[in-house]
């Protein structure tokens, strides 16, 4: 049985990371914090039964991802890199890293818009600072497929970035003729 204490402790410290990962998946706040909260529900229920305690953030990340993939299932949206369009199977290399530029809202704006087998993995890389191993236990694929997935993340979300960068350089060069 888990003391209050603790439970509340776990809940402090994993609740807003947690729930960004949710959003980052879920996409909307209402499904996010459902994702969030039931996540919590099932660690009050089994996660007494977790030996190494140290591993609280793992089981809870692991847990949440799960959770999620069985509400996609239901409703019939699962995501998998074979069910994407074959232009985005196989990505260019580009050499601008225009990530670096942007500020912060908009490269999470474009990240909401990387294709969800990719936006897992970044967003559990870059956003919580899993290591790749925990990754890979979170998401349960091999580590090389952690490695390709944050590698063909990254560069979709460069591709992203770097067409908004050119539709605001098009829309300033109209707004600037037109004066």
């Amino acid at each position: 049985m888990m003391h209050a204490d603790s439970f509340e402790q776990l809940v402090g410290n994993y609740y807003a990371a947690l729930y960004r990962f949710a959003l980052s998946l879920a996409r909307n706040s209402h499904d996010a914090c459902d994702l969030t909260q039931q996540t919590f529900c099932i660690w009050a229920e089994k996660g007494h039964a977790l030996r190494e305690k140290n591993r609280a953030k793992t089981w809870l990340f692991t847990t949440l991802y799960r959770e999620f993939l069985r509400v996609q299932r239901r409703s019939g949206r699962v995501s998998a890199i074979a069910d994407l369009p074959a232009a985005d199977q196989d990505f260019c290399e580009t050499e601008v890293d225009l990530v670096a530029k942007m500020d912060a809202p908009l490269v999470m704006k474009a990240l909401q818009e990387v294709d969800l087998v990719f936006r897992e993995a970044l967003t559990l890389y870059y956003l919580q600072s899993l290591s790749y191993l925990e990754i890979a236990a979170v998401l349960a694929i091999p580590m090389g497929t952690v490695t390709s997935r944050i590698s063909r993340g990254k560069r979709q979300l460069r591709r992203l970035l770097q067409a908004k960068d050119e539709r605001a350089a098009a829309f300033e060069f109209v707004s600037g003729a037109s004066r």
